[in-house]
């Protein structure tokens, strides 16, 4: 079922995906800075937004990135956003104390991976990496944990967006009780 209801926002995430391969194009200051400002409108529980965006600036970041997530494509990346949760600001639910910050930090991300989707450029959420290297190369205090790296840049010349396998509205919708 394709929505018509919105066209922009449904065409946006079709043309959303995880991208492995970047130009070498510079991304520009200015367009991070709009991507992380559509970032800071992303909801939060109870609006506590307990998160911070670090763009790597450094050799020796862009390295501890690298090594802690050893894969060649990566490498191509022209810039690097690590997304960092802060526990001790997150809501965390009354009945059972469920920490919400990778939630929290996830709506982020998605709100990230959309804006520079929209912008152009090619994002990809990598999860499977060395939290204690990135959290040495970024300075991070106890308590902000690295959550996701998300590599920008401009997709290579030539990259096409992959055709989505995702299952159908009846596999993942119930109505009423499981």
């Amino acid at each position: 079922m394709k929505s018509n209801a919105y066209p922009q926002l449904y065409r946006l995430c079709e043309q959303r995906y995880s991208c492995r391969a970047y130009s070498d194009r510079k991304v520009e200051r200015d367009t991070v800075l709009t991507v992380l400002d559509i970032v800071r409108l992303a909801p939060s529980a109870c609006n506590r937004q307990p998160w911070k965006f670090l763009v790597a600036d450094s050799d020796e970041q862009r390295a501890a990135i690298l090594s802690s997530y050893d894969r060649e494509w990566i490498r191509t990346a022209p810039e690097f956003i690590v997304a960092c949760g802060i526990h001790d600001e997150a809501w965390h639910r009354g009945c059972d104390g469920k920490d919400h910050t990778d939630v929290d930090v996830s709506i982020a991300v998605e709100h990230l991976c959309l804006a520079a989707t929209s912008l152009g450029l090619g994002t990809c959420w990598v999860c499977n990496f060395d939290p204690k290297a990135i959290a040495e190369a970024f300075g991070l205090p106890e308590g902000v944990e690295p959550v996701a790296i998300i590599p920008l840049g401009y997709p290579a010349e030539g990259v096409e967006v992959p055709a989505k396998k995702r299952k159908e509205l009846d596999e993942i919708v119930k109505w009423g009780r499981f």
